[in-house]
This record gives C-alpha cells, structure tokens and sequence, in this order.
C-alpha cells in the first residue's frame, strides 16, 4: 500500500490518514490485550476467593503484579528497541 505514485494529492492525504488511524486502532488493541494478559496472570496469582471487596492483601499482591508485569515488558521492550537500533547501524 506504499505505492501511492498514481493517486492524485488528495488520495494521498487520505490514504496517510487511513493508516495513521489504522496505526493508532492497532495500538489501542495491544493495550487492550495487555490489559487482558495482566487481568488474567494477575489475577490467577493474587485472588484466592472473589468477594465483594478486596482485602489489604489482595489489592497489594495485584498492585505489585501488575507494576512488576509492566516494568518486565518496558525491560524487554526497550531491550528489543536497543538491538534493532545496534543492527540498523
């Protein structure tokens, strides 16, 4: 979809805007499967019994998961992000 050289400028500009919107939908979905994967791994490993509140415990295990989950991630991610600028040189 990069070949783009026959559209008149108008096409163009829409065409760019069809993909940053795709872009930025495609971000939403990843976030919203983060949230899946860190609701579920978190939950598994810190709820014992669901009941009407969460007691001091739980709300502590499910805050230190997922804040251990996402400093993982941004490890990785930025790990990942280092090789691929290392190889582009």
């Amino acid at each position: 979809m990069d070949n783009f050289e026959n559209f008149s400028a108008s096409d163009k500009a829409e065409a760019a805007e069809l993909q940053r919107m795709i872009a930025i939908e495609q971000q939403k979905a990843q976030f919203q499967a983060q949230v899946h994967t860190f609701t579920d791994v978190c939950w598994d490993k810190c709820v014992d019994s669901p009941g009407s509140k969460l007691d001091n415990r739980t709300e502590t295990c499910l805050v230190s998961c997922v804040e251990r989950f996402i400093d993982t991630t941004l490890t990785i991610t930025n790990r990942f992000t280092q090789m691929v600028q290392k190889g582009a040189h």
